[in-house]
């Protein structure tokens, strides 16, 4: 199969893990301003979580700001971000949050816009029973 566009551009893989990196500072440091700036501020924008289903960045944005959850630590493992062309990318990881006893997984799908590149979809689920 022949995709019309190159897979893994070192330079987008390095701007995209840019990005994957400020929003995990971000989320671990519930910093809410650079959160909702990495999400695309548009009504298409979709976050499905762990037991939320969130429409629109209006939904992401009241979520993120009624949340209690303050900072915390997790680890990620088998992180894997794969970009398709100069403008679309996924990025995908695993992790274990401090405390807890199910490891969780997450992926993300981002654009490149005029702003630079913003989360247009993302997914938070948790695997497996609680030990």
């Amino acid at each position: 199969m022949t995709l019309g566009h190159a897979i893994n551009l070192p330079e987008v893989v390095a701007e995209v893990r840019q990005v994957f990196d400020r929003y995990e500072a971000a989320l671990t440091a519930n910093d809410v301003p650079v959160m909702e700036e990495l999400f695309l501020n548009a009504p298409e924008t979709t976050r499905y979580g762990v037991g939320e289903n969130l429409y629109g960045w209006q939904a992401i944005s009241e979520f993120r700001r009624s949340r209690t959850t303050g900072a915390f630590r997790r680890r990620l493992m088998n992180t894997v971000i794969t970009t398709y062309g100069r403008d679309f990318a996924t990025a995908n990881t695993e992790y274990l949050r401090e405390g807890h006893d199910r490891p969780g997984r997450e992926t993300k799908t981002l654009i490149r816009t005029a702003d630079g590149w913003r989360i247009v979809s993302a997914h938070v689920s948790l695997l497996g029973e609680t030990v």
